[in-house]
């Protein structure tokens, strides 16, 4: 290049930059907005703080001239890298370039998204990748594979560390799905976001099974069957706010608490809104605010003292959390269980709950991989967790055997066990046989554990009891019906009720509906400074 002026660098400079802006170029861009799609760089725009990215890596190019790649080689090679702030905190960001060579991964490629990873866990701060590829760059072969290879040992190797986002805002086929299932969330949008091992063409070549791309890995496939997807929105925008939102219930790194958000409020048309992130941790033991009163008294209302009658466990969320602060996970997916954050007294917790609308509560296969996932991640993030239990059984039947209830619900059972974080349990109505012990009970590790006065805590509900323990006498009885009612009401005074097992210290304080919200905060507060020895281990060996 010789001597050159600074008029004629700077200008140098400035078409680079320029260049590699443009990814693939204008006809390119344009052609991704016709498909109803942002651009790499517009996605970053919209989900960090305004002004504060800063690009990693941004003339790095691809070293391959086989198979006219030479030609189509782009400053970038095909992904935006970076850091930026959300909320003024850190987070690196990669977010993938569908304009240059289909957003395809080579060698380069890959060695930028490694990079920001291992950038992340230098500093201790959340990462988040956005997908937008048509998969390995066929035309750099092994170097391809290769570098899908180095994503994935960086995404475990950073889990339980740092929080790890991946939102799919594009196609995401083949070995590429492994990135994203390794992370912490996913987030997808319904119409654009596509996700499966292998595509349409392939099924039918295989099996000679015709699927749409929707039906096979679409957004609503992925929220309400697979569980792949935890939060699933209806543009790009929505869905990078639905990131910005989840950031703010997260610690920056297992090292750090959540941050501390007084007086959030959301209303409908603001998908997010919070008033301001304080340092400080908020007092936990204060008394309960009119407002806060009012909302508790409505406990009794939704929840029917007859256990048979079904209510929407949300709303009795919304009563003991902080305004407008639940946050849910999955929440198409194994409806019967509810798991999401919220805030008390502007601190973040994590919420378990049996969802008594759906199945009765009952625990199956899918809702069990659901709240051990959710568990595992509070622990790993020292974010307390809180169960509401109304639990009839784990669901029975073919289905749910065949299908590995047993190894499915061990998830549950060691997911709580191993938690060392504070866990508290609310026991609402029922908690019968194998389901309760699962649901956080005293001898799993619960630090306290409060029950309503119509909970029913017991191996079993009445009417199955009393066939069991009663047949006997049932049958012989000169009135068997009659016999059967009786015994039915002893079985229910005795047993179905929470103060045999408060008597036992298996529930460490009967309340009133009204009280949870109090006793809660007063909870958390005491078990502010809790730490747990564990024995040495590499890691636990979970029945996955």
């Amino acid at each position: 290049m010789g001597n050159r002026s600074w008029d004629e660098a700077i200008k140098d400079l400035e078409e680079r930059r320029e260049k590699a802006a443009l990814g693939g170029g204008t006809a390119k861009i344009e052609k991704q907005h016709q498909s109803g799609k942002l651009t790499a760089r517009e996605r970053i725009e919209i989900l960090l703080d305004k002004g504060t990215f800063v690009e990693v890596d941004g003339f790095v190019e691809s070293r391959i001239d086989d198979f006219d790649l030479d030609k189509r080689r782009v400053p970038g090679d095909g992904v935006v890298t970076g850091y930026g702030e959300v909320g003024g905190r850190l987070v690196f960001i990669a977010s993938e370039d569908f304009t240059v060579i289909g957003g395809t991964l080579g060698e380069y490629h890959s060695y930028k998204i490694c990079h920001i990873q291992d950038m992340a866990m230098q500093m201790k701060a959340p990462i988040i990748c956005i997908n937008d590829s048509g998969g390995a760059r066929i035309e750099e072969g092994i170097s391809s594979l290769s570098g899908y290879s180095g994503i994935f040992l960086r995404h475990t190797k950073a889990s339980g560390v740092i929080p790890q986002i991946s939102v799919i805002l594009g196609p995401c086929s083949g070995g590429a799905c492994y990135a994203p299932a390794i992370c912490d969330f996913i987030f997808m949008v319904s119409d654009i976001s596509k996700m499966f091992i292998t595509g349409p063409n392939v099924v039918k070549t295989v099996i000679n099974e015709e699927v749409s791309v929707d039906e096979l890995g679409g957004a609503q496939v992925h929220a309400k069957k697979s569980g792949v997807a935890h939060f699933v929105y209806e543009s790009e925008g929505d869905c990078l706010m639905g990131v910005r939102k989840l950031l703010f219930y997260l610690p920056s790194n297992n090292k750090e608490t959540a941050p501390v958000v007084k007086n959030i409020k959301e209303r409908p048309s603001v998908l997010f809104s919070v008033n301001k992130v304080i340092e400080k941790f908020g007092s936990l033991g204060k008394a309960l605010s009119q407002g806060e009163k009012d909302k508790m008294s409505r406990i009794r209302e939704i929840v029917p003292d007859n256990s048979r009658r079904a209510y929407d466990v949300k709303e009795v969320l919304e009563c003991i959390v902080d305004e407008g602060s639940f946050f849910e996970v999955q929440k198409d997916f194994a409806a019967n269980a509810v798991v999401g954050w919220a805030r008390m007294d502007g601190e973040v917790v994590g919420f378990v709950a049996n969802q008594p609308n759906i199945m009765g509560g009952s625990l199956d296969y899918h809702a069990s991989d659901k709240i051990a996932r959710f568990i595992r991640f509070c622990d790993c993030f020292n974010i307390p967790l809180i169960t509401l239990v109304d639990v009839p059984a784990f669901l029975p039947g073919t289905e749910q055997e065949h299908n590995g209830i047993i190894r499915h619900g061990a998830k549950v059972l060691y997911s709580y066990a191993e938690a060392t974080v504070p866990k508290i349990s609310i026991i609402m109505r029922k908690a019968y046989g194998g389901a309760y012990i699962a649901m956080n009970s005293k001898e799993m590790g619960a630090d306290m554990v409060f029950a309503w006065p119509i909970a029913e805590i017991a191996v079993m509900g009445a009417d199955g009891a009393v066939n069991i323990a009663f047949k006997r006498k049932i049958k012989e009885a000169q009135d068997p019906q009659a016999m059967r009612e009786q015994c039915k009401q002893e079985y229910e005074d005795r047993f179905l009720n929470p103060y045999v097992a408060a008597a036992r210290g298996y529930v460490n304080e009967v309340i009133k509906p009204e009280e949870t919200r109090e006793k809660i905060l007063k909870a958390l507060k005491a078990l502010k400074s809790k730490s747990v020895e564990t024995p040495y281990k590499k890691h636990g060996n979970i029945p996955l």
